[in-house]
């Protein structure tokens, strides 16, 4: 399945989480006291010291950021990377975090550049997901890991249709799809699921512990 980038998609969300960005913590913060714990053990399973993190955002799982290792951290959206920025320095780590403006969909690292890459709650948002995971899998070497803390269409098939009437109202307002089938989109971008966590609410949020095959040059 050969997939490019749809630029026009892409700007839409850059302008949309821009718009936001200036009150995105405050917007989420009642859901932040769930999200925190998960934030927490995808982060325990980090692997390596070359770290990278897809979709900062404003730095929400920089409080995870282990020691001693070196995180590249990339957003779409100037906004969010100002706000991430000054968490940093808040944190006082600015010492091993490298954050570069980006596109998941098109990663500007070289093959095989990291030990493990990580996003949270960000490829309900990619205009082309399964793109953006193949980049991901290019970046990451073989024998490492992809972990992926994600909501997604309820596997509920009434509160899945919802979702699926609500979405366009909720993309326009927000930036992210609530229906994504991120689970199928991690398997078609070729990674080897190791393990799948429901974490709740019918289905909707799961935790993804992906690998790239050893066998894999990063093509």
């Amino acid at each position: 399945m050969n997939l490019t980038i749809d630029q026009r998609a892409t700007e839409i969300t850059r302008r949309r989480y821009q718009r936001l960005s200036g009150f995105y913590d405050v917007m989420e913060a009642m859901a932040e006291r769930r999200f925190r714990p998960w934030r927490d053990r995808l982060w325990g399973q980090v692997n390596g010291a070359s770290i990278l993190e897809v979709g900062v955002g404003t730095g929400k799982n920089m409080h995870c950021y282990p020691s001693r290792v070196r995180v590249t951290a990339i957003d779409l959206t100037p906004g969010m990377l100002v706000h991430a920025e000054k968490r940093m320095q808040r944190l006082g780590i600015q010492s091993q975090v490298d954050l570069h403006l980006g596109d998941a969909q098109a990663l500007g690292f070289p093959d095989s550049s990291f030990d493990t890459a990580l996003a949270t709650f960000v490829f309900c948002s990619v205009s082309e997901p399964v793109l953006g995971l193949r980049e991901m899998k290019r970046v990451v070497k073989p024998g490492g890991k992809i972990l992926l803390l994600e909501h997604m269409r309820s596997s509920n098939p009434a509160l899945g249709r919802i979702m699926d009437w609500l979405n366009p109202l909720v993309v326009r307002m927000m930036g992210a799809n609530i229906n994504r089938q991120t689970v199928d989109n991690v398997r078609k971008a070729g990674l080897e699921i190791e393990q799948i966590e429901e974490l709740g609410m019918s289905g909707i949020f799961k935790m993804i512990v992906a690998r790239v095959s050893k066998d894999d040059l990063g093509l």
